[in-house]
């Protein structure tokens, strides 16, 4: 497989273009690159493509790439599906190194749609040469002013060159980035998108993008994954380069997974799971491409700088928008510290009528003054808990007046506290935000959209701490799926890999089970054994709270007549004496296999907290205990495990070594154990532990791949 990022550069920065199908129309898909590497003053070599035309757009034109006099590094392919194939084959004869193909009609639209893309693939494959596409809106690089593209975006002009770069499988989302980005004056390096992906993916351009010397930070748009691992590797490569990647995945709901497995022709995976990967591999998740461009472009404004925690002031001239943003700053999940007495004082002692707590409502007096605003500001920046600053000037700066006040007070602090993280609200004019972002000042329009912008600095800053991944555990000795069927088969596999279950026998008899209890002291439950009954209680099959001898053998054999009676064709091999344990919290854990990223583990409070509220934390297996211990806090239930209300605190480290046993355990049976199942794990006071009580493990079948 190619190496990823590999040979990108002839789509991205190439000194020669071909357009196959170009067109004398300024409008047709096969016109429009041609117009646009003019009009935007390409430096390199322009060959149009044309068997019917001598000349097109005032250049001249060729019948065929063989023709050409050279082998261009980039075709650039905007003919019908049909013809694509053979004009690859075309460019792959004359050497071309590159090639990014705009049409349509391939994967997307069925088995015919398909076997015309498998050719595409198998001649990128057999000629080296890398494959944008099809069904793609291309790729430009700014400086350069190459543009393989027949994106609108470019009808007015490019954005400016910066170093923000846009990867998307998404054209038009991607397009639409790269115009918000203009409009914002946020400099673009490269805007690439990845479309059906037949050769080069989504992970070969953020790879190369973390390469780039042009690019900064690195905006991504995913409908989808193709291949785990390079997506994995590629995401740790931006992050080993200090590369920040923001990712908008696409197809979070249940109709959207559907849209997106339609659009592009591909498997949708577990939102759940795909965003346990992006946040392990380092990337930071947005929900709009709008909150895309705000941090992406915060984050390149700021450069190294970060913030060092989730504290944050936030400072308003208006008493009713602090309580917004103090709302929006905790839904973000910001913290809200005070300031100090001495901060306070400082702040009183310039506008005795304000509010100093935080949030700070300074008063319109705030902005009456520049010497006001200076000590306000400089009070509230160098208090030891600020390790951020939201301030808001909602419409001020449209004003004369104002801007004089805030523009030079604003420098003078950024010179003064160049490491600061200072945030701003501003609806202003455009000259006014370049300026700010001239100053190290991120922008962003709003209070929601300055507080996720905020809370997304702080998740970059936490990304560049993550430990490296555990390494995969080597695979095990296949498990016999006849064992592992019934609980007792289950939980002895499981035990053997660390995690905790308690003594139990199988018995086969109402004596054996009488015998049994005894021996391991009562009470007792009762559990059927059956590879065909996986949900014991929906037969009766589960009795609790047996007292003595006499009541488990009466309760065994009724518990068989009635499994009997309620699934004759069930097998039954036997019934399983537990102990009965009363105390702590139950838990349900367990792992499954995605279909795109491999098994991953989860973990949730039993009961409604797991299956109505759906509180569960998911991370691909193996995670090791550290990480087992940060899925433990994330929950929203994590506060009941942690001594919540005078309730007891439970014992997290055996928790936590329970969740990484059990993710070993998944990723060493990847290819013959589909799901695994332990509901409950009861979760003990400090000190005591964990234990099992249930445990299924499902073989990987045809039904359950």
């Amino acid at each position: 497989m190619t190496t990823i990022g590999a040979g990108l550069d002839a789509i991205l920065t190439p000194r020669s273009i071909a357009i196959i199908g170009a067109s004398q129309d300024e409008t047709k898909v096969g016109g429009r690159p041609v117009e646009l590497l003019r009009r935007h003053g390409f430096p390199g070599t322009i060959y149009p493509v044309n068997p019917r035309a001598a000349e097109v757009q005032g250049l001249r034109a060729y019948p065929s790439v063989a023709a050409l006099p050279e082998a261009p590094d980039l075709a650039i392919i905007a003919v019908a599906a049909e013809a694509t194939p053979d004009a690859l084959d075309a460019c792959a004869a004359k050497g071309v190194r590159g090639a990014v193909i705009f049409s349509s009609g391939f994967a997307e639209l069925g088995e015919a749609g398909q076997a015309l893309q498998a050719r595409l693939r198998e001649t990128a494959r057999r000629s080296g040469m890398r494959v944008l596409g099809p069904n793609c809106l291309g790729a430009v690089s700014i400086a350069e002013r190459s543009i393989a593209t027949f994106s609108i975006v470019l009808e007015s002009s490019l954005p400016q060159a910066g170093p923000l770069g846009i990867a998307s499988q998404s054209g038009n989302i991607g397009s639409y980035t790269a115009l918000l980005a203009r409009e914002r004056g946020a400099g673009v390096s490269r805007f690439l998108t990845t479309g059906n992906e037949c050769d080069v993916d989504i992970a070969d351009a953020i790879a190369w993008l973390a390469r780039d010397g042009a690019t900064k930070v690195i905006l991504c748009v995913l409908e989808t994954c193709r291949h785990a691992p390079r997506l994995v590797a590629a995401l740790e490569e931006a992050r080993a380069a200090g590369k920040p990647v923001i990712a908008l995945k696409i197809g979070a709901s249940e109709a959207g997974q559907a849209a997106a497995a339609s659009h592009t022709g591909a498997l949708a995976g577990s939102d759940a799971v795909f965003d346990a990967v992006l946040r392990r591999a380092g990337a930071v998740r947005v929900q709009g491409v709008e909150q895309l461009l705000d941090l992406g472009h915060a984050a390149a404004v700021l450069g190294d700088r970060l913030p060092k925690s989730r504290r944050a002031m936030l400072l308003t001239a208006s008493g009713g928008f602090g309580v917004l943003m103090a709302d929006a700053a905790s839904a973000a999940g910001l913290s809200l510290p005070m300031p100090s007495e001495a901060t306070q004082a400082r702040i009183l002692a310039a506008v005795p009528y304000a509010s100093p707590r935080n949030p700070i409502d300074a008063t319109a007096q705030m902005s009456s003054r520049p010497e006001i605003l200076e000590t306000v500001l400089s009070a509230v920046l160098e208090d030891e808990d600020c390790d951020a600053l939201l301030i808001l000037l909602s419409a001020s700066l449209y004003l004369p007046r104002l801007r004089g006040v805030y523009m030079p007070t604003l420098r003078r602090l950024r010179e003064r506290h160049p490491d600061k993280i200072v945030m701003l609200a501003v609806h202003g004019p455009q000259d006014a935000i370049a300026e700010l972002n001239a100053m190290g000042y991120p922008v962003a329009d709003g209070v929601g959209p300055s507080t996720l912008a905020l809370a997304g600095l702080c998740n970059l800053a936490a990304a560049r701490s993550l430990p490296p991944l555990p390494p995969a555990p080597p695979p095990a000795a296949p498990l016999d799926p006849d064992t592992i069927r019934t609980e007792a088969g289950a939980k002895a596999a499981l035990a053997a890999t660390g995690v905790p279950v308690l003594p139990e026998r199988v018995v086969a008899s109402a004596a054996e089970a009488a015998e049994a209890a005894t021996g391991m002291g009562f009470p007792v439950v009762l559990k059927i054994l059956s590879p065909d009954l996986p949900h014991k209680t929906e037969v009766g099959g589960v009795v609790l709270d047996l007292p003595d001898a006499a009541a488990v053998a009466e309760a065994h054999d009724a518990m068989l007549a009635r499994v009997r009676a309620a699934a004759p064709a069930a097998r039954i091999e036997g019934v399983l004496v537990s102990p009965m344990v009363r105390g702590g919290t139950e838990m349900i854990l367990g792992t499954k296999r995605d279909p795109v990223f491999g098994p991953v583990v989860l973990v949730g409070l039993g009961g409604i907290f797991a299956e109505v509220i759906g509180d569960v934390a998911v991370r691909p297996a193996p995670v090791d205990e550290a990480e087992a211990a940060a899925m433990l806090r994330s929950l929203k239930a994590f506060p009941v495990l942690d001594g919540a209300r005078g309730r007891p605190k439970a014992d997290l480290p055996a928790a936590a070594h329970a969740i990484a046993a059990l993710s070993r355990f998944a990723a060493q049976h990847a290819a013959t154990v589909a799901e695994i199942d332990i509901n409950p794990l009861l979760l003990r006071p400090e000190g005591q532990g964990a234990v099992a009580l249930d445990a299924l493990i499902v073989p990987a079948t045809e039904n359950h791949p």
